[in-house]
């Protein structure tokens, strides 16, 4: 298995995912611009189903053609990281984190990575690795969007 470049959360597969999507366009052309693979976790993948069934946007097979694929790695989260997770929700419980980018963070800080494709820049531009760094995110925020 390749080293991950970077994370991915389940907004930027989604629209990735959903051509209906705001978002689809331009996470399209992203995606060929990273290294991949990029990882995610369990939590993540949960939480793409959950939108995909519950909202009916298409095919799941879609989502696991993608997940198969060479682009997208599901790195584990154990009963190890579940005090480091736990940390991370009362940290940011003002936001307040959910579990699914409580272990994008998590992953972040245990993997050395720092990027993540995602659309969701009002959490990510808050969250920290390890408390100090920000993430580098892409695609950038667009205003107009």
């Amino acid at each position: 298995m390749l080293q991950p470049s970077g994370l991915v959360d389940s907004g930027a597969l989604l629209a990735l995912l959903n051509r209906r999507d705001r978002w689809h366009q331009t996470c399209r052309e992203v995606l060929p611009t990273l290294s991949l693979p990029l990882a995610t976790s369990v939590a993540v993948v949960t939480e793409l189903s959950h939108f995909i069934v519950s909202r009916r946007l298409g095919p799941i097979e879609a989502m696991w053609r993608l997940l198969r694929s060479d682009a997208i790695t599901v790195l584990p989260i154990t009963d190890q990281d579940l005090p480091e997770l736990e940390l991370l929700m009362r940290q940011y419980g003002d936001r307040p984190m959910d579990f699914a980018d409580a272990t994008l963070v998590h992953l972040a800080q245990r993997e050395s990575l720092d990027t993540i494709f995602t659309i969701d820049h009002a959490d990510f531009e808050t969250y920290r690795i390890r408390g100090r760094h920000p993430f580098r995110i892409v695609p950038e925020r667009h205003e107009s969007r």
